[in-house]
């Protein structure tokens, strides 16, 4: 099958947000398992033959590592990239770098994985507080949040460290009656929660406001527990829940929790857990494991990924992030501990 109509078909399902297109994602499979030099090295040394794979389950991944060390790229040779996006990286520890051959598809993901789960992003208005992501460049979260962002002008924006002024626009946005959503790296909304404390002052937001936390301490504070994350921040916001993204820059689909800190995919991704030690079998059911991600957006680099998070998969799809595996590298995207 060409590439443009594999591309073309990408879209559709994502677009189409139906069920997990399983016959896509062993199209994709036996795609990179030769366009892509690293995983086409990888399948190779597992002794697997595309060919042979009939069933998604069957379907090998490919650690995130590689990201730091080769070009996990699927499309054609001579082809440039249209950005590449680059990983926080803690404490000077190596950086992922994603290129992306097409940055509609990224669009187009992000775009309706958001409002899969939360409606149009044009009846909302996004705040972002991203420090740690806004003062460096290549970040594929913020390339994410500027876009939703210009969806709808009445309000929202980036902030570093302007609390004060970030207090002044939520309040006014909520007198205004507009839809809030304030999203933010954990460490920077504890910040933001204590500057709220010591002032006094408090913040009240409308009923129907969501505080959408994407993991992280970015070295900047000691890790907590997300439970405990959560409390603080339903304190200091006043929010009976706390929303979660999970994302890194190796993919560009993202799943999202809507309290309770269980994640469930758009219908273009499927997680699933690999037993910790013998990492190409899966994990019993309801047991532990590393986690699997396949994400069909990932066309044009790698749709197969083992990361470095482990978790719990439940029969419906649905997932708990419960940290890092012991020994894996540290890294910005999710130092949170349960």
């Amino acid at each position: 099958m060409a590439v443009e109509t594999l591309q073309d078909r990408v879209l559709a399902s994502i677009k189409g947000a139906g069920t997990f297109d399983g016959a896509l994602a062993l199209e994709l499979f036996r795609f990179q398992a030769e366009a892509c030099a690293p995983y086409r090295e990888y399948v190779g040394l597992l002794g697997i033959d595309p060919a042979a794979v009939t069933a998604v389950e069957e379907i090998p991944f490919l650690p995130v590592e590689f990201f730091k060390s080769r070009l996990v790229w699927s499309a054609a040779p001579a082809d440039e990239p249209e950005t590449v996006f680059t990983s926080s990286g803690t404490s000077g520890s190596e950086t992922s770098r994603h290129y992306v051959a097409s940055t509609a598809l990224y669009a187009a993901s992000f775009t309706r994985g958001f409002e899969h789960f939360y409606g149009p992003a044009e009846g909302w208005s996004l705040f972002a507080l991203l420090p740690s992501y806004g003062e460096r460049s290549g970040s594929s979260l913020v390339w994410m949040v500027e876009r939703l962002q210009a969806r709808n002008r009445a309000g929202g924006g980036f902030y570093l460290y302007e609390h004060d002024r970030l207090t002044a626009d939520l309040e006014r946005a909520a007198r205004k009656g507009e839809k809030i959503l304030l999203i933010g790296v954990a460490f920077a909304l504890l910040d933001y929660a204590e500057h709220l404390a010591a002032g006094r002052t408090g913040l009240t937001l409308p009923a129907d406001a969501v505080v959408m936390e994407t993991g992280g301490m970015k070295g900047r504070r000691r890790e907590v527990s997300r439970e405990t994350l959560h409390e603080t921040l339903k304190q200091a916001f006043g929010t009976e829940t706390i929303h979660s993204e999970y994302g890194m820059t190796e993919l560009l689909s993202q799943a999202y929790s809507t309290g309770g800190g269980w994640f469930r995919c758009p219908p273009w991704m499927k997680v699933s857990a690999r037993d910790l030690q013998s990492p190409l079998r899966p994990a019993a059911a309801g047991e532990v494991g590393g986690l699997n991600i396949v994400d069909l957006a990932n066309l044009w680099s790698c749709s197969f990924l083992a990361v470095q998070d482990r978790g719990i998969v439940r029969p419906d799809g649905s997932f708990r992030v419960l940290g890092r595996i012991e020994g894996a590298q540290l890294r910005g995207c999710n130092l949170l501990i349960e």
